[in-house]
């Protein structure tokens, strides 16, 4: 396959992710806002309003950056997890397969849509923050490339539990039990600097904790870690979820039965 063929395949996956997320608008990009909304109006006006500043902001200009990233990786990642899962279920990834298109495209094809989903997603939740807090930028070259890459990292990541999975039931498994805990635990809602040296300690092991952080740093110019060495691990992450999941397209049985 030359270079112009992968380029054909590569926009043809991205349009058909496109497609199938806007299509079902009603359910993809409007629940998530909604519920985006009510954490503005509870924790941040009506919760906020009690707890008063934090990390030198008010506490709804601090919880929002921490929102709008959240709304990003958990878009990101069940996008492509229920879209490539789906594609498993009625077969029609065989045929992608048997054709001559590389498995890096068809990974750069379904993390580009999950990845634009989360985006697309966190857009719409920044413009419905601007009805509660001003945003001022800080360093948006930061900010772009935080959301950018965590979107990314998170759409690698649900390609894997989507490989794995067996059933629908599946692929709720890791964002029930292991990702929602991560999120809500990764200094969304608080600074870390409260909690005691012993649990400071345990959350600096949550890899969603310099997401947000590092985001935050980006939007108000503060955050609980070093955004240098946030940014490396996020590109120690992405590295090995891009390597493993190469190998899975190539190797894992799943995807063969």
């Amino acid at each position: 396959m030359n270079a112009q063929q992968q380029i054909v395949a590569f926009s043809t996956l991205v349009k058909k992710e496109i497609r199938r997320f806007t299509r079902i608008w009603v359910q993809t990009l409007i629940p998530p806002v909604i519920t985006m909304a009510l954490y503005f109006v509870i924790f941040g006006a009506l919760i906020g309003s009690r707890i008063g500043d934090m990390g030198g902001y008010d506490y709804m200009s601090f919880v929002v950056p921490g929102l709008i990233m959240m709304s990003v990786i958990n878009n990101s990642y069940s996008n492509v997890v229920s879209s490539f899962y789906s594609a498993k279920f009625n077969k029609s990834i065989e045929e992608l397969q048997v054709s001559p298109t590389p498995n890096y495209i068809i990974l750069a094809g379904y993390v580009c849509g999950g990845a634009l989903r989360g985006l697309l997603v966190g857009g719409i939740v920044t413009c419905v923050s601007l009805l509660f807090t001003d945003l001022k930028i800080h360093s948006p070259v930061i900010t772009v490339s935080v959301i950018f890459l965590s979107a990314v990292l998170f759409s690698i990541a649900g390609m894997i539990n989507a490989i794995f999975a067996n059933s629908f039931d599946d692929i709720s498994v890791v964002p029930t039990f292991v990702l929602t805990p991560l999120t809500y635990l990764g200094g969304v809602f608080y600074s870390i600097q409260l909690l005691p040296e012993f649990w400071q300690g345990v959350s600096h092991l949550n890899p969603i904790l310099y997401m947000v952080n590092a985001f935050r740093y980006g939007i108000l110019g503060v955050s609980d870690v070093s955004v240098v060495g946030a940014f490396i691990g996020i590109f120690i992450f992405l590295a090995i979820l891009l390597a493993y999941c190469l190998y899975l397209l190539e190797h894992c049985k799943q995807l063969r039965s």
